[in-house]
């Protein structure tokens, strides 16, 4: 009898584990349906309602419309990490200078670099001769049209490929970018921070499942649009808004808070002495060849330390640098000091002249005539101290 009451009671366990665990998969399912429904309706009424206001949106840029992939290609990689309006004077002096893609990748690695000069982020100038170089040789001077051999090309991520494979070949591939994260975190209202793994795959997924499948081109360009003029990173445009009514962070007071970012970016301080070594008309410079930052531009002879060298220090160190320093005259070569903010670091510097009667031997650094500098690149912040700043031989 215990025997059968113990068979009976371990059948009855088994069956409600089991009726349990199908109600959870019931369940589960059914929310997922749920969800996967809200987002099907939420991406139609976004759809619309952007498509809608893009119709009166005439924020005007040269490559708006363009369907030369090259030219996309050129906007796009000059617009990373830049404002509109400082590119696009690049944008035209670029296609001025280099109409075809044979004309770019024709040209020399300085003369390109020369061009980009004071844009920043000269990895993407680099990147750019080479892969212009690389479709001249592998594809006969034509852009792929492929989103995965675009993506391929060197310097090309998931965004720029997604860019130029929508706007040249209308192909659907949603964007995205700080202004498409910002606008759907808001809209969706979602937490999730952008600058994880799982942040990355997120918006990629859900800029996907909201992107118009029809008008890929149009949509993209609009959603961009709409995140730099109206959904803007401080003082959004909310009561003009067309999407006020279901966006989730305008109705949850959480427009200041989104998009979530879960780091703050660690910025470190370098100081840079530069010695600008005279030699009757010349002063000698090198080609940055490191791997660091301004990686291919020029500049003078440099001591970084801890912090920046007075009059007394700088003397010291040229001796630490073998240079004669028996009969020379120090003099600082600018009114103040010079500061540049990157992206991770924030560079101090300090210039000074030295005279010298010998010329020194110095490995990479060569001589220049100061009225013949011009034609080389130099980092935005010794433009600067040149342009605004340079006394000493005025």
């Amino acid at each position: 009898m215990n025997l059968k009451k113990l068979r009976c009671k371990t059948a009855n366990f088994f069956f409600l584990k089991q009726s349990f665990t199908t109600i959870i998969i019931v369940t589960t399912s059914i929310l997922f349906i749920s969800l996967l429904f809200l987002t099907i309706i939420m991406a139609n009424h976004f759809s619309k309602a952007l498509l809608e206001w893009n119709k009166t949106n005439d924020r005007e840029m040269p490559w708006k419309g363009e369907k030369n992939a090259y030219y996309i290609w050129l906007s796009e990689i000059i617009l990373q990490q830049t404002r509109v309006e400082q590119g696009w004077k690049y944008y035209e002096k670029f296609i001025l200078h280099y109409p075809t893609i044979q004309d770019l990748a024709a040209a020399s690695e300085d003369e390109v670099l020369k061009d980009w000069e004071g844009l920043g982020y000269y990895s993407r100038a680099r990147n750019l001769h080479f892969t212009a170089k690389q479709i001249v040789e592998k594809h006969q001077a034509v852009f792929p049209t492929d989103y995965h051999e675009i993506l391929a090309l060197k310097g090309i991520g998931n965004y720029t490929a997604a860019a130029i494979a929508s706007f040249a070949y209308n192909l659907p591939y949603a964007v995205v970018d700080g202004n498409v994260i910002r606008v759907l975190s808001r809209y969706l209202g979602s937490e999730i921070a952008f600058d994880t793994t799982i942040g990355k795959k997120y918006f990629e997924v859900t800029a996907q499942e909201f992107l118009d499948q029809k008008n890929p081109a149009t949509y993209n360009q609009a959603i961009m649009d709409f995140g730099a003029t109206v959904c803007k990173p401080i003082a959004p445009l909310c009561e003009d808004c067309p999407l006020q009514q279901k966006c989730i962070a305008y109705n949850q007071q959480l427009i200041d808070i989104l998009p979530y970012r879960s780091k703050k970016l660690v910025s470190k301080n370098r100081y840079f002495t530069y010695v600008l070594l005279v030699h009757n008309e010349d002063v000698f410079i090198r080609k940055r060849s490191e791997n660091d930052i301004w990686k291919g531009l020029h500049d003078f002879f440099l001591i970084e330390d801890k912090q920046l060298l007075t009059e007394k220090s700088l003397l010291k160190a040229l001796q630490k640098n073998k240079l004669d320093t028996s009969d020379i005259h120090i003099t600082k070569a600018s009114f103040f000091d010079h500061q540049q903010q990157l992206t991770h670091q924030k560079i101090f510097a300090r210039f000074f002249v030295v005279p010298i009667r010998q010329l020194p031997v110095l490995e990479h650094y060569f001589p220049v005539n100061l009225k013949k500098i011009g034609i080389f690149a130099f980092p935005k912040l010794i433009n600067y101290f040149f342009e605004k700043d340079f006394v000493s031989f005025k």
